[in-house]
């Protein structure tokens, strides 16, 4: 019994020894994750810059009557409310001007005067003139006379004036329409006492056929902003086809406590946009032919430095560049890689350089995405 037992301890021991024998220290096997990249190649082509800027949708030149009293007076009939529309023409205001009537009358009386004043000095002229012929009257009693005549004109030619004026401003007192428009602002009612101020108006009528932009440029970009160049809105309005933008004006003078130069945009077409909008706007500024461009999804910005992954062998290269111009959606490089490379666009988040990627080009469809 004992010596089977040993036989089998014996065994054992063999068994164990022969397994020692067989068994291969561990290797450390490293594995790599491969990331799925959508890449597009880097091409060469032309890319303009855009300049970006605030702005206001306002009337043009013309396009807007702010209506205000010739003087103090009371107003006597105002029906048009906010939003209606008005023709070329129509009665907006009537005002009550003090003494306006009585003006008028006092002065067409004046020039009655100054005209029966000229009559009499014509035929005192005329008589002194015979009786100068017939030796009766001295050549002094003519020149007095026709003196006389001369000082009668003067004084109908500034009676009439008086009354030219006066006129005028009873004719003030009734505001016409210039322009087919709409009423944007109505800040009094019939009755009410207006003063002759900028700071006092009455009615604001605009005409929205004839709107534009006036775009707010920083100080830095004036000298990319060329009168006749394009335009368009950005953000919400983007997507509208009657955005359109043409720049109109030069920069010309700083904005008081800014640092900004006022820019006016005209409209390609007539706009259903309101006045006094606030807008984004796009500029287009100077062009650059021969660029090496990449979408602007490529870039990966890090601090200061700028940088593009290029793929080659399905590896990921991180390559810092130098960037130019850039049109919102495409941006120029200047240094760093050439055309042709294939930049990643989709997937580069947390990208460390070196990493092997599959790769795809925008628009179809992989498996696999970044989570």
């Amino acid at each position: 019994m004992e010596s089977r037992r040993w036989l089998l301890a014996l065994a054992m021991s063999a068994t164990l020894g022969a397994g020692a024998c067989t068994q291969s220290t561990p290797e450390e096997v490293e594995s790599e994750a491969v990331v799925p990249v959508r890449t597009v190649a880097a091409e060469k082509g032309t890319i303009r810059g855009v300049v970006h800027a605030t702005g206001l949708v306002t009337p043009a030149p013309g396009a807007e009557l702010i209506v205000i009293a010739p003087e103090a007076a009371r107003i006597t009939e105002i029906h048009l409310g906010e939003g209606e529309r008005v023709k070329r023409g129509d009665v907006l205001v009537r005002f009550e001007i003090p003494g306006a009537a009585a003006e008028v009358q006092k002065q067409a009386a004046e020039v009655k005067r100054a005209q029966a004043a000229l009559a009499n000095a014509t035929a005192n002229q005329t008589r002194a003139e015979d009786l100068f012929k017939r030796g009766v009257a001295a050549r002094k009693e003519v020149e007095d006379a026709e003196r006389q005549i001369a000082d009668a004109q003067a004084a109908v030619a500034q009676a009439e004036a008086a009354q030219a004026a006066a006129e005028t401003v009873a004719t003030r007192s009734v505001v016409h329409a210039t322009f087919d428009g709409l009423v944007a602002k109505r800040y009094h009612s019939p009755g009410d006492v207006v003063e002759a101020s900028a700071t006092d108006p009455v009615l604001r009528v605009i005409d929205p056929q004839h709107l534009e932009v006036v775009a707010s440029i920083p100080l830095t970009d004036v000298t990319r902003v060329a009168l006749g160049g394009s335009a368009r809105l950005a953000g919400r309005f983007a997507g509208d086809s009657d955005v359109a933008l043409k720049v109109v004006s030069r920069p010309s003078a700083v904005d008081p406590g800014t640092a900004t130069i006022p820019v006016r945009l005209g409209f390609a077409r007539p706009t259903n946009l309101p006045a006094g909008a606030p807008v984004q706007v796009d500029i287009e500024a100077e062009k650059h032919d021969g660029a090496v461009i990449v979408p602007d999804s490529a870039i990966v910005r890090e601090g200061d430095d700028t940088a593009v992954f290029v793929v080659n062998d399905n590896k990921a290269a991180r390559h810092e560049v130098k960037t130019g111009l850039s049109d919102g959606e495409r941006i120029e490089i200047l240094s760093g890689i050439s055309a042709g490379d294939q930049v990643i666009v989709e997937g580069h988040a947390g990208l460390p350089d070196g990493a092997a990627v599959t790769t795809a080009t925008p628009g179809s469809d992989t498996s696999k995405e970044d989570k």
